[in-house]
């Protein structure tokens, strides 16, 4: 296909047109440019592509030109894996036809009141975008009837029967007239595919994205070898010197999310879980919040990001690298997107891991590169470069400067130069932050180093090293972490250990576990209402009924004064000094 190839070219409307145009698109994508002339001539259609490649689009003007916006009953269907992308799948339909008036098109998905959703249908739609189940439940509710229906594309097949949709992809498609058009598009052919194909497709033409197009050549991939209980410091600040202004961590549990998430939040750090035992209400809420910045960094499972669309991510971190390559290719596509730059970033905890990393590179023909990780110098003046940023902003506020200038004429009375005033202020603004940046070794030793330290220079043939070296690579290395980071789930939510600090007083709170409290929670009360920063803020253990912090001793009395009268999730809260 010709690269100087327009819209124009492929025999669509004036009104898409438009539409496209004003939603900045200036030519179509390979799968755009080679799907919508054979969807529109009504041809059954396999389209192999990839999250981030257009697809949506690709199915989504087609079937914009072909139904009759004068017969409202449904007249095509989309089904999705996921709420998410069913969401994002019918805005774009939205914005695709906002010039074709009569076009009308609804989302019907589980977490969200079948109610509204049956009077939508009943208002009458052509076009109809939804989760497998929920559409069968409409079905057979008799809310949702396909006689009418012509077309059908299944998105992200493969997703779908990976999640057990198969009997309710099948029972749907039995209910539509037997001369219709089906058009699938999935990122893998895998055999399950390729059966549904033959029983349902009539002579399909086939579109295949090849390898090259498919990878985005504006994301830089690279990867750091990291001791397993030290992830996570890694990340924060890796995230503390890139200053991303948003960023996507894929974790491959739900338990792992809600770990980092609180991780990140205990750091200071702005982040929200996205995954599978959400509501829909709550999924909304977290989404809205990341793509207006709210938050910066969202956590997230594979299957619950299926459908984030959101330009801006500027960093994808993959905190577990992901059980086969298509995650792969599908976790790094959140990035780089509308014409813009990002960056992928690996954790390596073993061999495992860096045998894992080539085939990564085999498999998306690209060079991911090892990295070290920043030292405590580059984050000082990190640190140094963001603190005369804040302190010219707040010159510039048009604030009443008066009790702040006399507080400093009374400081230069008591005898201090203006340079003791400054950098007294600089201590207690960075002193525990530069005190808590001490240099870590992040990185696990290479596999000569172990081997010698294991054996004393013995180990050198490779039978013995490997098999002294799994209990580091293999499971119960890895337990040991979980058993380190994870911890505070089980026992009450403690963060892990920092050390206690005699600069550090110990606050008592009378919420607890009962109350639904995590580390982020209490931080960002102290943050927010004491003024406290979060990475001034220790050691947090949360209990069934009551809770500990570690909190500078200068600001001890400050915090419990401020936080008398305040909530944390709704409830009251008392803080006191603790007299353990």
């Amino acid at each position: 296909m010709e690269n100087n190839i327009k819209f124009s070219d492929l025999g669509i409307s004036t009104e898409i047109l438009q539409a496209v145009e004003e939603m900045g698109f200036t030519q179509p994508s390979p799968i755009q440019a080679q799907a919508i002339p054979f969807v529109l001539e009504g041809r059954d259609v396999i389209g192999q592509a990839q999250t981030g490649t257009g697809k949506t689009a690709a199915f989504a003007i087609p079937i914009i030109e072909l139904v009759d916006p004068d017969f409202n009953r449904p007249q095509a269907i989309i089904l999705c894996p996921t709420r998410e992308l069913a969401v994002q799948v019918e805005g774009e339909i939205q914005k695709l036809a906002r010039f074709h008036k009569k076009i009308n098109s609804v989302a019907i998905y589980g977490g969200e009141s079948i109610d509204k959703q049956i009077r939508v249908l009943r208002k009458g739609v052509q076009i109809v975008v939804g989760t497998p189940g929920r559409v069968q439940d409409h079905i057979n509710r008799g809310t949702l009837k396909l006689e009418d229906a012509g077309i059908i594309v299944l998105d992200e097949a493969d997703e779908m029967l990976d999640m057990g949709f198969r009997d309710d992809i099948e029972a749907i498609l039995q209910e539509m007239p037997e001369e219709r058009q089906t058009v699938f598009f999935s990122a893998t052919m895998a055999k399950p595919i390729m059966d549904l194909t033959r029983k349902y497709q009539n002579d399909p033409h086939i579109i295949k994205v090849a390898k090259k197009e498919l990878t985005v050549d504006r994301i830089e991939q690279v990867f750091y070898e990291v001791k397993p209980s030290l992830k996570m410091e890694l990340m924060a600040r890796l995230m503390t010197v890139n200053n991303y202004a948003l960023s996507v961590v894929f974790c491959n549990t739900k338990r792992m999310t809600d770990e980092a998430t609180e991780a990140l939040g205990s750091r200071g750090i702005v982040a929200e879980a996205l995954h599978g035992d959400l509501s829909q209400a709550q999924r909304d809420k977290v989404m809205n919040k990341f793509r207006k910045g709210l938050c910066t960094v969202l956590v997230a499972t594979d299957v619950a990001a299926r459908g984030i669309d959101v330009d801006n991510v500027e960093a994808v971190f993959n905190f577990d690298l992901p059980l086969d390559e298509e995650y792969y290719v599908h976790r790094i596509g959140r990035t780089g997107r509308a014409g813009k730059s990002g960056t992928a970033i690996n954790f390596v905890t073993g061999r495992r891991d860096f045998m894992k990393i080539r085939d990564l590179e085999k498999y998306t023909k690209a060079t991911i590169t090892k990295m070290a990780p920043p030292s405590v110098s580059e984050l000082i003046d990190l640190k140094k470069a963001q603190l005369v940023k804040d302190v010219n902003r707040q010159l510039s506020k048009e604030d009443d400067n008066q009790i702040f200038e006399e507080t400093v004429g009374q400081m230069l009375a008591e005898g201090l130069t203006i340079e003791q005033v400054a950098l007294g202020l600089l201590k207690m603004t960075m002193g525990e932050a530069v005190k808590e940046m001490r240099d870590q070794d992040f990185g696990l030793p290479s596999f000569n180093e172990r081997r010698r330290e294991r054996d004393g220079g013995r180990g050198e043939r490779g039978g013995r090293f490997e098999r002294g070296g799994r209990s580091e690579r293999g499971g119960r290395f890895e337990r040991g972490d979980r058993r380190e980071g994870g911890r505070g789930d089980r026992d009450g939510g403690r963060r892990p250990e920092r050390g206690r600090d005699a600069n550090m007083a110990r606050l008592f709170l009378n919420l607890g576990k009962k109350d639904r409290i995590r580390p982020n929670d209490i931080v960002g009360a102290i943050a927010g209402e004491a003024g406290i920063p979060g990475r001034n803020i220790g050691g947090i253990d949360i209990y069934d009924n009551f809770s500990f912090v570690d909190v500078p001793k200068g600001d001890a009395d400050h915090v419990i004064k401020t936080m008398k009268h305040n909530t944390i999730k709704g409830k009251p809260v008392n803080m006191e000094l603790s007299k353990g």
